[in-house]
């Protein structure tokens, strides 16, 4: 079973100026795709070098990747190359990066043009060593600032090259100037594939422990939920910075009905959603840096449930 249940295709953006390490992070996403067959859009080959080795056939606007996955260069239109995408039964997910100077809520707002594509979430990169110095710089800070105001996550790239210090005092300063945002820390890009882009597992529900995912740091918990929730309350208090979580997914039973919550950062998305065959809700969360508390998730998942219908 996965967390599909029949939804858009998912598309996450990928974002940041130039040298934060986007390319490595994409190649990273696609040596490590576990199972989802992903599609890279870009303007021209030239801007994202794949890996050579990940690369098995070239036709055209098309590089076929290994383990399913494709590349596909558009040019300028990028509307029209991801209405190609969205047609395709061969793709589970969708992965954009943008160009250094780009803003991605641009690129957002034109797949709300696009049927049976959704915008899944905005991951900004930032290089730890030079963050604070471009973003003071007179000519990009406008360009950096508005990149991370615009971010789900932001991935705070290369913190091998910067001291323990250096990154408290960053985080702190991200905290005030990107408050809607949520930060997960990596190194050479390695970040783990779920956080990019979302729980995808026939596995995803059954795990009782927390589950150490691809990458450094993250940890997956699932639960199934019998229970009708209030799943805005839910989703508020899951999206909460005491929560530690930086993603979470899920199939639930409100009061009108069955949803599909979808939380990255700090961003909520609700939606109708089909009930499952045995009519079981069911969760996954996500965290990264801290020890996920199952406890404190499971305390949380009660106090926004409406109580059992007497028999």
């Amino acid at each position: 079973m996965t967390l599909s249940h029949g939804a858009p295709k998912p598309v996450t953006l990928i974002s940041g100026y130039l040298g934060a390490g986007k390319t490595t992070l994409v190649n990273h996403l696609l040596r490590n795709a576990g199972g989802r067959r992903i599609a890279v859009a870009v303007n021209e080959f030239g801007a994202l070098p794949i890996d050579p080795d990940l690369i098995e056939q070239a036709s055209g606007d098309v590089l076929t990747l290994a383990g399913g996955c494709i590349c596909c260069s558009f040019g300028d239109d990028l509307t029209s190359g991801l209405v190609e995408l969205a047609a395709r039964t061969d793709i589970d997910c969708i992965l954009i990066e943008t160009s250094g100077v780009a803003l991605p809520g641009a690129v957002a707002q034109s797949l709300s043009l696009v049927a049976g594509l959704k915008h899944e979430a905005t991951l900004v990169l930032l290089d730890a060593e030079t963050a604070r110095k471009l973003a003071r710089d007179k000519f990009l800070s406008d360009t950096i600032l508005r990149q991370l105001a615009e971010a789900d996550l932001i991935v705070l790239n290369k913190t091998d090259l910067v001291s323990d210090d250096a990154r408290v005092d960053l985080r702190d300063w991200l905290a005030t100037t990107a408050p809607r945002a949520k930060i997960v820390e990596t190194a050479f890009g390695a970040l783990a594939p779920e956080i990019a882009f979302g729980a995808y597992a026939p596995s995803a529900f059954v795990a009782d422990e927390p589950t150490t995912l691809g990458g450094a740091g993250p940890q997956s918990q699932s639960f199934e939920i019998e229970r009708t929730v209030h799943v805005a309350r839910l989703a508020s208090m899951l999206a909460a910075e005491q929560a530690g979580l930086v993603r979470a997914k899920g199939f639930l039973r409100d009061a009108d009905g069955w949803k599909l919550l979808q939380i990255v950062g700090r961003r909520i998305d609700i939606t109708p959603a089909r009930a499952p065959q045995d009519g079981v809700g069911r969760l996954v969360c996500i965290a990264h840096g801290a020890p996920l508390e199952r406890a404190r998730i499971a305390a949380i998942i009660q106090g926004c449930s409406f109580p059992n219908p007497s028999s």
